[in-house]
């Protein structure tokens, strides 16, 4: 049965004056299920909360727009407080708590892409919410909580009966605690500054995350790249050979994309904008091509450590095979075999537009 790959939309699962959390389904989107993927969105207002909680997936989370607070707590440690901002990139493995602040007057927007094999559910990251209406907090009974924290039934009904939000909600008049820069070590890589992996003039630059520029990555299992294309540049056929899958979120712009599979099929022939979430199956072919005003996505690659074969270009692998080869597999002559070896001479993975 065919899957189909087409670009999603997320939609909005829950949210309130704080800010909202929005998800892409499995059903739109059957890659997801297919490869195990989870993708989400968490969008605050000012002063919005995301009250504090563990999932049932390990993730990478990156920063698309304004500056917020993240509070983090790995298994056994203590609490670490992060300013973040556009751009950054944070490891979240499995059992990490995790809450997050807008204090901004910009909304303060968080995706979130994962590996759901361990999950509940294949494909849906599932939460677990320390407080709130539907935290763990209040599922017990007052008498375990009492014993649990060694607390009076009083005060116990006074906790659970004041926590009346879901998932997020609108401070006032509450401080939380400042973030701390030093605490940004190690925890976090602003893939906007950090150095370029590839820079090709007019073409585009790459930032790749992975376990040397934040070691946690290994972690979370995953990989993840920074990927800005120029404006009517393209991005060279290629192909994750280490059975990879990509996850593609469009950041900003918009461009078109085709994926090609089994039997030299053109499985996907679109265009993309932001917002659209893609995934490509393993060992698909995927290339792409930025409209006037150019094209950013983020990527998450299930490995810490991907590598990619490009097609074209001198990296290209058809440039690496010998003459006589090409000649009999495209069944050309000799001159046009020379003409495709002399074309795309430069070591670049992107192209600039056509003079």
């Amino acid at each position: 049965m065919e899957i189909d790959l087409s670009p999603k939309l997320p939609k909005k699962v829950h949210g309130g004056d704080g800010g909202s959390y929005f998800s892409w389904c499995p059903s739109e989107l059957p890659m997801l299920r297919e490869g195990n993927i989870g993708a989400a969105k968490l969008a605050l207002e000012k002063n919005g909360f995301a009250l504090p909680q563990y999932c049932d997936s390990a993730k990478v989370a990156y920063v698309l727009q304004g500056n917020g607070v993240v509070g983090i707590v790995l298994p056994e440690k203590e609490e670490k407080i992060l300013p973040v901002k556009k751009g950054d990139a944070i490891a979240l493995p499995f059992g990490v708590v995790t809450w997050w602040y807008n204090k901004e007057d910009t909304e303060f927007v968080v995706l979130f892409l994962g590996d759901t094999s361990k999950a509940h559910k294949r494909g849906e990251f599932t939460s677990f919410y320390l407080n709130g209406s539907n935290g763990i907090f209040t599922g017990f009974s007052t008498e375990f909580v009492g014993r649990a924290w060694d607390l009076e039934e009083s005060i116990v009904k006074t906790l659970v009966g004041k926590q009346s939000g879901k998932g997020i909600v609108k401070l006032s008049g509450v401080n939380l605690p400042e973030p701390k820069k030093e605490h940004r070590d190690g925890m976090t890589l602003n893939c906007e500054e950090a150095p370029l992996d590839v820079d090709i003039k007019n073409g585009g630059r790459v930032v790749v995350l992975n376990t040397k520029n934040l070691p946690l990555v290994g972690e979370v299992g995953l990989g993840a790249d920074l990927v800005r294309l120029d404006g009517s540049a393209m991005c060279s056929p290629g192909f994750s050979c280490d059975s990879a899958l990509q996850v593609t979120y469009i950041v900003r712009g918009s461009g078109r994309v085709q994926v090609v599979g089994v039997d030299g099929k053109r499985v996907l022939e679109t265009t993309i904008k932001a917002g659209n979430l893609f995934i490509v199956p393993r060992y698909f072919v995927v290339s792409k091509i930025a409209d006037p005003d150019g094209l950013e996505w983020f990527s998450i690659i299930t490995t810490p450590n991907p590598i990619f074969t490009h097609l074209a270009g001198s990296i290209g692998c058809w440039k690496a095979l010998s003459p006589q080869v090409l000649q009999a597999a495209f069944n050309v002559d000799a001159d046009t075999e020379k003409l495709f070896r002399s074309k795309r001479t430069a070591d670049a993975i992107f192209f600039p537009p056509p003079k």
